[in-house]
């Protein structure tokens, strides 16, 4: 997985349109629907923390967890004085909570930014033995027909106050997309300074999702287009898999 190093500082500037309150939202939708557990949330691949202080909002205890220290440091920046989140530098693939979590989040293709499936299947099983039973996995995946058509070998722009990004991709045979962002950011003398960032993301088939969710011990109770109650179609750019924790023995 990425480090996100450079692309910390910019990351919330660039994701300034992602619904975070719709997403939270949906989550404890979700979590009310499928489970019974709903207090403790567990978000992978947290970031800058902004998912996690929309969860805090609605009441849930709240732990991030994210591999890259400068993804956590402005994390911990935005925190508000009385915020009780916890965020643990961690990668996903080892997991290692002090308790089971009712509910455990990864969205806005997380899944994706790990290194090959064999890392989404260490993922998954981590996640399996630090929540409850009856607890969700909640998860999103970019699709194929996003990899492939949206982002493909397509570049993009972004040209924001003081800040300029250019983002170049190539898709692979495999359906992996390799990214390579480069930030022009204006410094106090109106000089611009250059940094770059180098990302992946694998392609990860529906086929291989639910022979790894039902491998480590849980149902797949919903699939959906998205943050929508739609089913996918052909053209998802995004699906969301809720999965239940079986209890244990049952997945023995």
């Amino acid at each position: 997985m990425s480090g996100y190093g450079s692309f910390a500082k910019y990351y919330d500037a660039l994701q300034a349109d992602v619904p975070y309150s719709s997403i939270a939202g949906r989550i404890r939708q979700l979590g009310q629907k499928y489970s019974s557990e709903n207090e403790v949330v567990v978000e992978l691949g947290c970031g800058t923390g902004r998912l996690c202080r929309e969860l805090e909002k609605l009441g849930f205890d709240v732990i991030g967890v994210d591999i890259s220290a400068e993804m956590l440091e402005e994390a911990e920046r935005a925190k508000s004085a009385d915020s009780e989140i916890t965020y643990v530098l961690q990668d996903m693939t080892e997991l290692d909570l002090w308790g089971a979590a009712d509910i455990i989040v990864c969205v806005l293709d997380g899944m994706n930014h790990l290194p090959y499936t064999e890392a989404f299947r260490r993922a998954v099983k981590r996640a399996a033995m630090f929540i409850c039973d009856g607890g969700l996995f909640i998860f999103d995946v970019n699709t194929e027909y996003k990899h492939r058509k949206v982002l493909g070998d397509n570049s993009f722009v972004y040209e924001l106050d003081g800040l300029f990004c250019s983002w170049r991709n190539q898709c692979r045979t495999d359906g992996r997309v390799d990214m390579v962002l480069d930030f022009f950011a204006e410094g106090e003398d109106g000089r611009y300074t250059r940094e770059s960032e180098y990302i992946s993301e694998i392609l990860l088939p529906r086929d291989l999702i639910v022979q790894t969710v039902d491998e480590f011990g849980f149902e797949i109770v919903e699939v959906c287009d998205g943050l929508t109650e739609e089913p996918p179609c052909d053209t998802t750019q995004r699906e969301l898999y809720v999965c239940r924790r079986k209890a244990r023995g049952t997945d023995e």
